[in-house]
């Protein structure tokens, strides 16, 4: 038996301090003598200082995790009672005979998102008796001897999500009696399912919601259970959340409708900004999500959805050391040049760079650089016809990244959509995949701050130029393949990007001062000028070791803050 308590080892804590609007207009931080590297190469330069996340209270995400990991009950009343085989004067006179009393209250708990913990209370007379536990899923059942009134503990892992029918069965050979009492289960993880994107919100015009923006500190809620092709029951979903039309700064939070507003958020904006983000957002028991404008103005806000999360058995999540696909810079993954007005490229994503074949989507970090004119990046599966959608709005000369998560097509491609009417350079890195083969179920929590270098706790400051910040998530816990994170950069003192990415050290080397300085990573999350507040999701790998670096590729201080929504877990 065993039961899972991840903990994290939290960096800071400061659930109560905002965030400051806007968001970034960004170039590459060019290093004194340095050549500008583009959007999210850094130039060369010497490791700066490691600024490590330490002293700080420990949060258990099992706990945060608890809504999700549900127990199930059986009473003793359900227990069923037969003779066994030969046995004479039938179950009546079984009864009447020896060990009437002879029953079963099972009681099973989720530990992670596809285990369990069963405890067999036995009522019964002294007696040998033989115990078997069916789980229900096709496997040999588990076999106990036991004797008398006693308590039996067991666990057990599927291999798919879903629904399973759990039957205990205790033996008395000697009464040649038998009782079974059985009850269903559900496992606590979430599989995904791709959607092709689809707005479901669009408050401009009046899609999903009442026409007319969301008034300061008010929200708006977004159907997605039992919406369209998307059925009820759904427990998280993938938005791309934008505001747009705003007239002051403020940000935007994202939540289950019907749980408590979280103090963590999603979307940063200033005046006169359209800004998307990525959100994997829980939802809520009638199939809503809200989202709630933190700002003192009203503000006009659209949502995309491209998948979401079910307990039935779909697609895990494979996390990646983020690979880069694309650079129109180059001509990697496409014809070198800027992705022109109005046109389209495609490019091939399963059976290249570590991607296997069969996945049904991709996480995507996909940035645009030196535009030409505002416009908005949309990204689509191959072979689908070109969707209202956006994954990216820029301005003109703007360096602006989004995590993205896209269906690939039957062919396993994707295609990038330029709606600007002049040119732009594109880059998409690949983070992590889906397929019916990955193993990471999804497990959403009421999300938590981890880090803010803004917070009067934190000892160290604002992160340094070329430093980074070291996290660990699940240190000590194989089992956990990766995070969703909320990324914020703010108060920055200069041009640069942020890279996160696993730690090659452990958390004991980090106590005993042996780790190593990990190599430097060379995919960018969020891009950032002088003065600007920036967001972006990440869904970062756990690595070997459960920790999570956090990079300030810019020569320039700045400060960090990162929220925490779920966790993917294979086991």
């Amino acid at each position: 038996m065993r039961s899972r308590r991840l903990v994290i080892s939290v960096a800071v804590i400061a659930a109560t301090i905002g965030l400051a609007p806007g968001i970034a207009q960004a170039a590459e931080p060019v290093a004194p003598g340095a050549v500008a590297p583009g959007a999210a190469t850094p130039g060369a330069a010497t490791p700066g200082a490691a600024t490590p996340g330490v002293g700080a209270p420990a949060v258990d995400l099992a706990k945060a995790a608890a809504p999700d990991l549900k127990t199930y009950k059986s009473p003793a009343e359900r227990s069923v009672r037969k003779a066994l085989p030969g046995a004479k004067g039938g179950v009546a006179a079984q009864q009447a005979a020896g060990n009437p009393d002879l029953a079963l209250v099972l009681n099973a708990a989720a530990t992670t998102a596809h285990a369990f913990d069963l405890n067999t209370t036995v009522i019964s007379a002294d007696s040998t008796l033989k115990v078997t536990v069916d789980w229900g899923d096709g496997s040999s059942p588990d076999a106990m001897d036991a004797y008398g009134s006693t308590e039996l503990k067991s666990s057990h892992t599927y291999a798919k999500l879903g629904q399973y029918n759990v039957k205990v069965t205790v033996t008395d050979p000697a009464n040649q009696a038998e009782v079974v009492n059985e009850f269903p289960v559900m496992t606590a993880g979430s599989d995904f399912v791709a959607h092709t994107p689809t707005r479901l919100l669009d408050t401009r015009n009046g899609t999903g919601a009442v026409r007319g923006k969301v008034p300061a500190y008010g929200s708006t809620r977004v159907q997605v259970g039992g919406n369209g092709a998307i059925p009820e029951g759904v427990t998280a979903v993938a938005l791309n959340v934008t505001v747009t039309n705003t007239t002051s700064g403020g940000h935007i939070t994202a939540f289950a409708e019907g749980t408590e507003l979280p103090t963590t958020s999603n979307v940063n904006f200033e005046a006169g900004q359209s800004v998307p983000n990525l959100v994997i957002v829980p939802v809520g028991k009638n199939g809503y999500v809200e989202l709630a404008n933190r700002s003192s103005e009203s503000v006009d806000l659209i949502a995309d959805v491209t998948g979401y999360f079910t307990r039935t058995d779909a697609a895990g999540y494979t996390p990646m050391t983020p690979v880069r696909f694309v650079d129109t810079r180059e001509g990697l993954g496409t014809t070198r040049g800027q992705l022109a007005g109005q046109k389209t490229f495609g490019t091939q994503i399963s059976g290249l760079r570590g991607v296997p074949e069969g996945i049904t989507a991709v996480a995507l970090n996909v940035t645009v650089t030196n535009p030409k004119e505002a416009g908005h990046l949309s990204v689509f599966p191959a072979g689908g016809s070109i969707p209202i959608t956006s994954n990216v709005n820029f301005t003109a000369g703007q360096t602006v990244a989004n995590a993205v998560i896209v269906p690939v097509g039957p062919d396993g491609s994707i295609n990038v959509r330029n709606g600007a009417w002049a040119g732009t350079d594109v880059i998409v890195d690949v983070v992590g995949f889906y397929s019916t083969d990955s193993k990471g179920a999804y497990m959403p929590i009421k999300s938590v701050r981890l880090i803010d270098t803004r917070d009067p706790r934190w000892t160290h400051g604002p992160m340094q130029g070329r430093g980074y910040i070291w996290q660990a998530l699940s240190a000590g816990e194989p089992g956990i393949a990766g995070y969703v994170l909320n990324t914020t950069v703010t108060n920055t003192a200069g041009t640069g990007f942020l890279s996160v990415a696993p730690d090659p050290n452990t958390r004991e080397q980090y106590r005993q001062g042996s780790q190593v300085f990990p190599q430097r990573p060379t995919a960018s999350t969020l891009n950032w000028t002088a003065g600007k507040t920036v967001p972006n999701l990440v869904q970062a790998g756990s690595g070997n070791n459960g920790i999570v670096d956090f990079w300030n590729q810019g020569w320039d201080k700045t400060d960090l803050v990162v929220d925490i929504f779920g966790y993917y877990e294979t086991n």
